[in-house]
């Protein structure tokens, strides 16, 4: 996912936003780990979300982008009272 992490920072994410990035997501996972074989009938299918939390462990896409967000405005934040001198 780092290609989607690149620049999130300054992303204005609104919130009917979150389950479309959330779905980019998933359609990125399966598309990394494939399909997996039916024990039972032997046939190729799509991983289930709950298959897919167990192969990726990390955490999901908007609250990565959330933790950025509040980090990169920590930093700006932290910018300004330098050159003002408030320090």
């Amino acid at each position: 996912m780092p290609v989607v992490w690149y620049g999130c920072e300054t992303w204005s994410v609104i919130l009917r936003k979150k389950p479309r990035l959330r779905a980019f997501e998933k359609r990125v996972l399966r598309r990394i780990f494939g399909p997996k074989k039916d024990k039972v009938s032997g046939e190729r299918r799509r991983l289930h979300n709950e298959e897919l939390n167990e192969l990726y462990v990390s955490k999901n896409i908007v609250l990565v982008m959330n933790s950025r967000t509040v980090r990169w405005e920590g930093h700006v934040a932290r910018v300004r009272e330098m050159h003002t001198g408030v320090w």
